[in-house]
């Protein structure tokens, strides 16, 4: 059986978002080298969805926050993306 569009959109959107914790947790890591494969491409690919964050919001003291915005919206775009594919039936 073939998985329905919105499950797919879904489960993408999940794996973004556990890419972003792995990322959130890594950083409390004091001397991380984020210089080593496969953490290098996932600082990178993160850099992508925090940047526009960091941007308007800006840290409180030393403590970014920006991920936890990042999180609300990504959270929201999968609800309506996938409600509206399946509201379309697929």
């Amino acid at each position: 059986m073939i998985a329905r569009p919105s499950y797919l959109i879904y489960q993408l959107f999940n794996i973004i978002m556990l890419i972003m914790l792995i990322r959130v947790l890594l950083s409390w890591i004091p001397n991380f080298n984020w210089y080593k494969e496969p953490w290098y491409s996932v600082r990178k690919f993160t850099d992508y969805i925090f940047e526009p964050f960091r941007k308007v919001i800006p840290p409180i003291g030393m403590l970014d926050i920006s991920p936890i915005f990042a999180f609300i919206a990504l959270s929201l775009a999968q609800r309506f993306l996938c409600s509206l594919l399946a509201g379309l039936g697929l």
